[in-house]
């Protein structure tokens, strides 16, 4: 077997597109995602999971319909599952994300912005 670690920055390399996470890890159910994301996003909301984003560069606003929470580098926040939430991000943000495997980034609003799933690099 091998052994070899995951680097962020060699993976974020590997693309250019932006609110199109990719896969870059499992745990039991779960996966780990990476995207950049820039601009406002849709309004959503995940009814059966929670949402967890990790920011690894940039300053993304995640805006509620009651208020809004600003996210630096080196921080997470977690969406509860069922609140709806629209990214949004003035300059280029990368972010890891972990949800349940099969979570469409747009949940059930569907439309143009959804993402295919299951898209491992």
């Amino acid at each position: 077997m091998s052994y070899q670690a995951i680097n962020f920055s060699r993976k974020f390399g590997l693309f250019a597109e932006q609110w199109q996470p990719k896969v870059i890890a499992e745990m039991n159910d779960y996966q780990f995602k990476i995207v950049k994301l820039q601009g406002d996003f849709i309004w959503h909301d995940h009814k059966d999971t929670d949402e967890t984003f990790i920011v690894v560069e940039g300053v993304p606003r995640i805006d509620f319909r009651d208020g809004a929470v600003q996210v630096a580098a080196g921080e997470m926040f977690v969406v509860p599952k069922g609140v709806e939430h629209k990214p949004y991000a003035e300059q280029e943000v990368k972010l890891l994300l972990i949800e349940p495997r099969g979570t469409l980034n747009t949940g059930h609003e569907g439309g143009e912005r959804t993402a295919q799933n299951e898209v491992w690099i």
